[in-house]
């Protein structure tokens, strides 16, 4: 029996470079503020790579990835059994560091004029989200809009308060130019 020891040596690169990719997965889910599964079977690459696009805008990661490694890299999570009914098919998932949000309302308009995209759900504060749940997140205002609107709500008494204080004076102005008029004519 001879060796051959090229066969070797790739067969122990190609696990190192599965463990490789195990430990890259394991570390975006650790990191992540949502994660959403989706199947692309039917999208040619030109479709493919304008969703990439509108994730690259709001700093979306979105990668192609084997179902057996995601499951290896999540296998001690809590959601790992619940998520494993997912995992058929082609997956691809989107993962969102910052804004948990933003790849819901990515994928609900790219799904609006592409429908070869399905999402199979999302992992989001350790729960498995349904396909109608991430529709329902997509709806929800994400991190900037919710930014602007408490911004909104601590300068509204400020903006109140300088009205009222401008009110006076801006009215005694009329007041003194109504008397102007009326002692002009």
């Amino acid at each position: 029996m001879t060796l051959n020891w090229r066969k070797i040596r790739r067969l122990f690169w190609n696990v190192h470079k599965k463990d490789i990719q195990v430990d890259e997965i394991k570390n975006r889910f650790g990191k992540m503020a949502s994660a959403i599964m989706t199947d692309f079977r039917g999208i040619n690459v030109e479709t493919l790579n304008s969703l990439r696009r509108e994730f690259d805008k709001v700093d979306i990661e979105y990668k192609v990835v084997k179902n057996t490694l995601v499951m290896r890299a999540i296998g001690e999570e809590a959601y790992a059994e619940k998520l494993s009914g997912y995992m058929e098919g082609p997956t691809a998932i989107a993962w969102s560091y910052e804004d948990p949000v933003a790849p819901a309302k990515v994928i609900a308009d790219f799904v609006k004029t592409n429908d070869k995209l399905k999402i199979k759900c999302a992992v989001l504060d350790g729960q498995v989200l349904s396909e109608a749940q991430v529709i329902q997140l997509s709806k929800m205002p994400g991190k900037n809009e919710l930014k602007s609107q408490l911004l909104a709500t601590f300068m509204a008494p400020a903006q109140t308060m300088v009205r009222l204080l401008a009110a006076g004076p801006t009215s005694f102005l009329y007041l003194l130019n109504a008397r102007k008029n009326a002692l002009g004519e």
